[in-house]
């Protein structure tokens, strides 16, 4: 097990007549993920509303912001249970078997083109064998031809225009990737979290997205950016794109200010806590469709 502390810090500047916000950015409850503790607090005197979805376990926080200054300040701490299982036992359900909430992932999306891809995912991938491994392979390919560069696109890059422009952050390596594993009907999502041993040359500490595959009736983790540590992945949402997760979508006159992330990983003496690191193995922190 893993026990992660994190501090997510949003700060804002708002517009008369006032703005309303939705976030995404409490820690998911789920069957492998137990949130031990968590505060939030807001500096303006509004009534936040949270909402947890019933089949994605996201958590949306909904609040109306009066003008002026906004601080949306989260702490949590979270035990996080880990299953690994030797890649080579993992394999691909055929769609016929799928359970009815997984058929959302093989569908095309807004940014997840993969009726546009299938010639070439099929060219690329279709003669190797059904499994993890075949997406290991997509997970490579998709590393090989893009470059991770800060500040390169922006909230209109697509999947495709990642496979055009050859550049982008850890959201254009999932949309890509999550396309590519579609076009194959391989059921795939979009996972966000917190980049948890990411290199500080990368920049400071901040919000993370990464790919989970269906395979052998679980979710696995697969981070196609190559630029944190799976294990230290404390979920926040999933959804078919960016588009459904988003950790802020905000509806008003608003001047952001860079977020300020935090996270820790808690270890004892004891062993009772595992420190997060990369393993051969697969990675599930989702029993469930």
């Amino acid at each position: 097990m893993v026990r992660i502390q994190l501090v997510i810090d949003l700060n804002y500047t708002v517009a008369p007549p006032g703005a309303d916000f939705v976030f995404n950015i409490h820690c998911a409850h789920t069957r492998c993920q137990t949130v031990v503790s968590q505060q939030l607090h807001i500096n303006q005197p509004v009534r936040p509303l949270v909402h947890t979805d019933p089949v994605t376990a996201n958590r949306y926080l909904r609040l109306a912001a009066v003008p002026g200054p906004l601080q949306v300040l989260y702490t949590a701490c979270v035990d996080i249970q880990q299953h690994f299982e030797w890649p080579d036992r993992l394999e691909e359900v055929p769609v016929a078997q799928l359970p009815t909430p997984v058929l959302n992932y093989i569908y095309p999306s807004r940014y997840c083109q993969s009726d546009r891809l299938g010639a070439l995912a099929t060219a690329e991938f279709g003669h190797l064998p059904k499994g993890y491994r075949r997406v290991i392979a997509i997970q490579n390919w998709v590393r090989q031809r893009v470059s991770f560069r800060q500040n390169t696109t922006n909230s209109h890059t697509s999947a495709l225009d990642t496979l055009t422009d050859r550049v982008g952050v850890c959201r254009d390596f999932a949309h890509l990737m999550i396309a590519l594993c579609r076009a194959l009907s391989i059921p795939a999502r979009f996972t966000t979290g917190i980049d948890y041993g990411a290199d500080p040359a990368l920049g400071p500490t901040d919000f993370h997205a990464y790919v989970e595959v269906y395979l052998s009736h679980r979710w696995y983790i697969v981070d196609p950016s190559g630029t944190a540590i799976p294990m230290g992945f404390v979920r926040l949402g999933v959804g078919r794109d960016a588009a459904d997760v988003a950790f802020a979508t905000i509806f008003g006159g608003v001047q952001s200010a860079l977020p300020r992330l935090e996270v820790r990983a808690v270890t004892d003496d004891s062993g009772r806590w595992a420190v997060p690191q990369h393993r051969i193995e697969a990675l599930s922190t989702d029993s469930g469709p």
